[in-house]
C-alpha cells in the first residue's frame, strides 16, 4: 500500500517460537546420570592415590634402613597428604550420593507440583563439589543448570579450605615413628631367632652323635654274639 506517495515495505511476520521449559524429570535424570559418572572418576582417583602410597611406603622403609631421617620424613609427609586427599574424595563421594538422593526427592515433588523447588541441602553439597579437582568443570555446569531450573540460588564461592602444615608435620613424625618401630621389631625378631636356630642346630648335632654312639654299641654287641 502507498500513503502520501510513499511505498511501504512488505513486512512478513514470522510466528514467534514458544519457549517450553525442560521437563523437570528429564533434568533430574540427566543430573543423576552425570553424578554417577563423576563418582566413578573419584573412585579411579582414589585407587591411583592408594597405589602411589604403597610405593612411597617402600621408599620410607628404604630411607629408614639407610638412616636417612630427612628423606624418611619427606616421604612420610607425602603419605599423610595422600591419605588426606583420599579422605576428601570419599567425603565428596558421600556428598554426591546425598545430592542424588535429594534430587530423587525433588523428582517426586515435581510430579505433584510440576516444578523443582529450591534445596538448601543440594546447594550446600554443590558448593563443595565445584571445588573438587577432576570433576569441578562438570559440577559447575550442573550448578548453573540447577540455578536456571530454580533448584539453587546464585551461589558465592567460599574460601578454599586450607590445611595446617603443623598437622602434616605431626602426622609425618608419627608415620616415621611407626616405620622405625616396625623395622626395629623386624630386626629384633631376627636377632632373637638367631640364638634359637643355633640352639636347635646344636641339639640336632648332639642327637646325631648319640645316634652314632648307639650304632657303635649295637655293632659291638652283634660282633660279640657272632663270636659266641
Amino acid at each position: 500500500a502507498e500513503a502520501n506517495g510513499e511505498r511501504r515495505p512488505n513486512v512478513q511476520h514470522r510466528p514467534v517460537a514458544m519457549f517450553h521449559p525442560p521437563d523437570p524429570r528429564e533434568q533430574v535424570n540427566k543430573w543423576k546420570k552425570e553424578m554417577r559418572s563423576e563418582s566413578r572418576k573419584l573412585d579411579r582417583q582414589i585407587l591411583k592415590i592408594q597405589r602411589e602410597e604403597e610405593k612411597i611406603k617402600r621408599s620410607v622403609k628404604e630411607a629408614a634402613k639407610r638412616g636417612d631421617t630427612a628423606s624418611c620424613k619427606t616421604y612420610a609427609k607425602e603419605i599423610v597428604r595422600s591419605r588426606k586427599a583420599v579422605t576428601r574424595l570419599h567425603t565428596s563421594k558421600a556428598q554426591m550420593n546425598s545430592v542424588v538422593m535429594q534430587m530423587q526427592n525433588q523428582m517426586s515433588q515435581a510430579k505433584v507440583m510440576g516444578t523443582l523447588t529450591k534445596s538448601a541441602d543440594i546447594m550446600k553439597a554443590m558448593n563443595k563439589l565445584v571445588k573438587v579437582e577432576g570433576i569441578s568443570e562438570t559440577m559447575r555446569n550442573m550448578e548453573q543448570e540447577m540455578t536456571k531450573a530454580g533448584l539453587l540460588e546464585e551461589m558465592m564461592d567460599d574460601a578454599m579450605e586450607t590445611f595446617e602444615d603443623e598437622d602434616d608435620e605431626e602426622a609425618a613424625d608419627e608415620e616415621v615413628s611407626k616405620v622405625l618401630s616396625e623395622i626395629a621389631t623386624q630386626q629384633t625378631g631376627g636377632m632373637a631367632a638367631a640364638p634359637k636356630q643355633a640352639v636347635q642346630a646344636a641339639a640336632k648335632e648332639e642327637e646325631e652323635e648319640e645316634d652314632e654312639e648307639s650304632l657303635d654299641l649295637l655293632r659291638a654287641r652283634l660282633a660279640a654274639l657272632e663270636q659266641c
